[in-house]
């Protein structure tokens, strides 16, 4: 059944069927019970054999591997260093910093985009610990909390998804890496590939821009405007939670009480981070090369990143351990759960991850990309996969309400077919590679433009939720933002950039383009409260 219609029915069922329960981890299950049965002849006894092979052959495969392993340990040494800086009062450091000037209420916005930025290295935390902190800074300037939610919203996942250390990287290198490792004549690492698609990540690009340029011009649209223009006349409506049994996911990791709040316990552990991946790239690729002076980029080229990675992670958790420890601010005890509290957020992405990785090579193995690119490798514009990638995600992300699940079932199958229509459309040259970026990086853009948009999404509930914002009202009055973003990134971004056009003219295309329908469209409010 290799190479036939059969082997599109895993990954194709397991996006029908999670559209329709809106839950992942079944889903994708399912797609690799499907798939093993298929393996086995499609035959009543291999329905069995099918099931019990899921779990004990393609999730075990999926486990054992040594690059898959190290993905997960480095995603949740982050999740629990992110939970070590949390509880020491890093995090709430730097927050304090910021807050400080936010005197007004265009400064005010401005200062929790910043922190948006700042926390880059977790998308929970980020909306969490932003929304917050901030909302009793902006409710005294009279900016309301739809404005909060949808600044809270725009500058996490967005940002998480194209930092170049955050809890989201080692789940899309283990995706990639997967992906990449079935294709015998694609010669690139896993997290330089990553990379190499983050100018093309338009989507979260421009919406960060974006929310910088509605912060400082102070321009609002559509029902934002509304809203803007009521809190600033009659004060904010505090929209209330969400269903209370959900408050205990809208808590941060609280910072000690009664202890210093230092933001450099939380710098210093993120920059030893960040330059232990760097170094670990730097010295595992001169290592791997033979040639005596080798160029920067040859080095890089040559990196082992899973490695690095872990490096980098280990680096930055006993960096945080040991400054809390030096400072008296936890015993040794008090380190521990906090590092488990923030290891424990992790848990759900690793168990969608694995099954990711099952489902690709079930899909590897019934050679999927073989049989789309012979229905398709003569008909189908390879100029035009990026749009039609980013639709496909973005449907999926808002249908789920799961960005995470959107990337673990797509991208398996993505990447093989990308470079095998690429390769037949003769388009697999070093010139051609933009369009390789630009398809992988349509997954993880669209399934963040459909994570923005959805009203079951976990970081558009938690931005609500964090923000004191009605729910619906957050949904109502992001929604027209996002989708001018999306089009713009699409329309100027992702399709003229796979027929040729510089990335960096797309980014300043479409960001100039925002502005002008920003200064069109847009109304002042006034920047001081009444």
């Amino acid at each position: 059944m290799t190479g036939t219609w059969i082997s599109i029915l895993p990954p194709l069922f397991a996006i029908v069927l999670a559209l329709y329960l809106r839950q992942v981890i079944p889903a994708l299950f399912m797609g690799v019970w499907l798939g093993a049965w298929a393996i086995n002849g499609f035959t009543l006894p291999g329905l069995w054999q099918g099931l019990l092979e899921s779990f004990q052959l393609h999730i075990l495969d999926a486990v054992a591997d040594a690059d898959h392993a190290a993905v997960v340990l480095f995603s949740l040494m982050i999740g629990g260093t992110v939970g070590i800086i949390s509880r020491n009062g890093g995090m709430q450091g730097i927050v304090n910093l910021i807050v400080t000037w936010a005197s007004d209420a265009r400064r005010a916005c401005l200062a929790t985009a910043t922190m948006g930025l700042a926390i880059f290295f977790d998308d929970y935390a980020n909306t969490l610990v932003v929304g917050n902190t901030m909302r009793p800074v902006t409710d005294s300037m009279k900016i309301s909390r739809a404005k909060l939610a949808y600044i809270v919203d725009s500058t996490a996942a967005p940002v998480a998804t194209v930092a170049f250390v955050t809890t989201w990287i080692g789940y899309q290198v283990g995706l990639i890496g997967e992906s990449i490792s079935y294709i015998t004549d694609l010669d690139s690492e896993a997290y330089l590939l990553f990379l190499s698609t983050i100018p093309y990540n338009f989507y979260p690009l421009l919406a960060i821009a974006f929310v910088f340029m509605i912060s400082l011009s102070g321009r609002d649209f559509g029902p934002m405007a509304i809203a803007e223009k009521d809190a600033r006349e009659n004060g904010v409506d505090d929209g209330g939670h969400l269903d209370s049994s959900m408050a205990e996911d809208c808590e941060p990791i609280e910072a000690v009480k009664n202890k210093p709040q230092r933001a450099i316990n939380a710098v210093l552990p993120i920059l030893m981070l960040i330059t232990g991946v760097m170094g670990g790239l730097y010295f595992t690729g001169k290592a791997n090369l033979e040639i005596s002076d080798p160029g920067l980029r040859d080095i890089i080229g040559a990196a082992d990143s899973y490695k690095s990675l872990m490096w980098g992670s280990l680096i930055g958790m006993i960096t945080a351990a040991f400054m809390t420890l030096a400072q008296r601010i936890m015993n040794l005890e008090e380190v521990v759960n906090a590092w488990y509290k923030g290891l424990r957020t992790m848990f759900y992405a690793m168990i969608i991850l694995v099954l990711a990785w099952a489902l690709g090579g079930i899909t590897e193995e019934l050679k999927t990309a073989d049989f789309l690119v012979s229905i398709l490798g003569d008909t189908l514009k390879v100029q035009l996969l990026p749009l039609i990638i980013f639709i496909l995600a973005a449907f999926t992300a808002f249908a789920t309400g799961s960005s995470w699940g959107s990337m673990g079932i797509l991208v398996p199958l993505v990447i093989p077919l990308t470079w095998a229509v690429m390769k037949a459309s003769g388009f697999s040259g070093p010139d051609d590679m933009h369009i390789l970026y630009s398809s992988i990086a349509s997954v993880l853009a669209g399934s963040v433009w459909g994570d923005h948009c959805s009203p079951i999404s976990d970081t558009t509930i938690l931005s609500s939720m964090a923000s004191g914002c009605d729910h619906i009202e957050h949904v109502r009055t992001q929604l027209p933002y996002a989708l001018l973003v999306g089009a713009v990134a699409l329309g100027v971004g992702s399709v003229p950039v796979a027929f040729g056009m510089p990335w960096w003219l797309g980014i300043i295309l479409g960001a100039g383009l925002l502005y002008l329908v920003l200064r069109l469209v847009g109304q002042v409010t006034n920047t001081q409260p009444e």
